[in-house]
């Protein structure tokens, strides 16, 4: 069986804590690999490389640090089909879904390649009589990240490349349940002629992130997960004087109003809520409809969902694969089979599918509920899975005001024809991402990611602008020089009389 272990200064570096867990397949639901979970002392090594390898990493010019990037860069596209297939092997998405993964990430290390004029400072001249004040930005030292199961590539490259590109040294610890990706990105960075030390991966459990969240060395931490993880998170790290962005859960809404193109919202609800197993924490899980678009509306998306072809990841026919365990699978079934009971009408329900050949796969068929009371578990829960909630309100208001109630603020989407009613709603809306005819608002990489309320912990968002400033601190340097007319040493210049 495989073994997954750690990276820790340059070199792969098997468990010594004797602890493993399993890595599952979850089309087969056999498990394949096994990997090691670090012990505090593991964590400590790995701390103490980056922590070693800052101190000349930290100190190196930019120049150094983005022609690694772009060589690393290179890599990694030409192992995109690679780091897909390890993605679809562990977590189940389709090739497709993976290799959008790849891109998606691939963006971040791009914007890092070209982060020297964000790294600029900013200078003033004569704020008083010959005294200049300059404001500059340095790295923080050794910084961590803590990433999610449902996007082990693209989380993890949301991250240590701008955290690097700014010169800190960076140790992941990423999901437990699919970890073959991180280690792969780990040793291209390498190949790319990235110092040891300065990317380390450390894989485990929770006695791996709470020695993260309070060893000395860790200047900041970074985090994408629940809500009540991301919670613990901000609370523990902060405790300890870190720097934290920790981003949480969601339940994306959907507003569509009576104006719209019916079959682009329903194209549009079919795949943010179903693409990727609805395993993201940008799937629209919420579609909801306002005056007397809601029968069309529903009877369109089940048109279309009913098309959808579920299988293997490996498989080029398939459209949606399974979920990543079968604990999992079994909870986001339970949201489906009390639907019902708790006041939904239960239009499509997927609970009953598998696939022929792979019986003991994680499958989930995909389920669609309308009418759905805001009392509903199904509404109220970040369900995590191919379940989509309809919601029906009289007026624009009366779903605002729903969208607004919610606890949570990550992403949200009108569709409209109206573009006053358009801009309305992207000021109103309690939402850190907002999409206009777009189901599935993530901005691209020179923007930032981050969500309101429930969503998200610490004040910086991930990636773009506020990503560098997560990464650097401001510093400010007042400086006044004599004038060397003023006397000293002679050199040349005319005294002023």
């Amino acid at each position: 069986m495989k073994t997954v272990n750690h990276w820790i200064d340059g070199k792969s570096v098997e468990g010594g804590s004797g602890t493993y867990g399993p890595v599952t397949d979850p089309a087969t639901g056999a498990v394949t690999t096994r990997v090691a979970f670090a012990s505090v002392e593991e964590v400590d090594a790995a701390v103490a490389a980056a922590k070693a390898a800052y101190a000349t990493w930290g100190g190196s010019s930019l120049a150094a640090r983005t022609s690694v990037l772009f060589r690393y860069r290179a890599l990694l596209d030409a192992h995109r089909d690679e780091l897909a297939a390890l993605i679809t092997a562990e977590h189940g998405k389709v090739h497709s879904d993976a290799l959008g993964e790849v891109a998606r990430g691939l963006e971040i290390v791009e914007l890092a390649c070209g982060i020297t004029t964000q790294l600029k400072g900013e200078l003033s001249t004569q704020v008083a009589s010959r005294v200049d004040v300059a404001s500059i930005r340095q790295p923080l030292g050794v910084v961590a990240g803590i990433t999610p199961f449902n996007f082990p590539a693209m989380v993890p490259m949301w991250m240590f490349p701008l955290a690097i590109a700014c010169g800190n040294t960076f140790v992941l610890k990423p999901s437990e349940k699919d970890p073959s990706p991180a280690i792969r990105l780990a040793e291209l960075a390498a190949e790319a002629g990235l110092p040891d030390g300065v990317l380390n991966v450390v894989n485990g459990d929770r006695t791996a992130v709470d020695r993260l969240l309070e060893h000395p060395d860790v200047a900041a931490v970074s985090f994408v997960g629940s809500t009540p993880i991301a919670r613990h998170i901000h609370i523990t790290a902060t405790a300890h004087g870190k720097r934290v962005q920790a981003l949480g859960g969601a339940k994306n809404h959907m507003l569509v109003l009576p104006d719209a193109d019916l079959d682009a919202a329903a194209d549009a609800a079919v795949s943010a809520a179903y693409g990727s197993a609805g395993e993201r924490c940008m799937a629209i899980s919420a579609v909801v409809a306002v005056g007397g678009t809601g029968d069309e509306l529903v009877a369109k998306i089940r048109e279309r969902a009913e098309k959808i072809k579920i299988g293997p990841g490996d498989d080029p026919t398939s459209e949606m694969g399974p979920l990543i365990t079968k604990a999992h699978r079994d909870k986001v079934a339970s949201y489906v089979h009390d639907a019902a009971a708790q006041g939904a009408e239960v239009v499509l329900d997927g609970t009953g599918f598998t696939v022929a050949g792979y019986e003991d796969g994680h499958w989930i068929g995909l389920s669609l509920l309308d009418k759905v009371p805001t009392t509903a578990d199904a509404y109220r829960d970040e369900i995590f899975g191919p379940v989509l909630c309809v919601l029906r309100v009289a007026t624009y208001e009366e779903g605002v005001a729903l969208i607004n109630a919610s606890p949570w603020g990550n992403g949200t989407a009108v569709f409209t024809r109206d573009g006053g009613a358009a801009r309305r709603f992207q000021l109103e809306v309690e939402a850190g991402m907002v999409g206009v005819n777009v189901p599935i608002p993530v901005p691209v990489g020179y923007h930032s990611f981050g969500g309101w309320k429930h969503s998200l912990f610490g004040d910086h968002h991930i990636y773009g602008n506020d990503g560098v400033h997560f990464y650097t601190r401001g510093k400010v340097v007042t400086t006044r020089w004599p004038d060397p007319a003023d006397g000293g040493v002679d050199l040349g210049f005319p005294h002023h009389r």
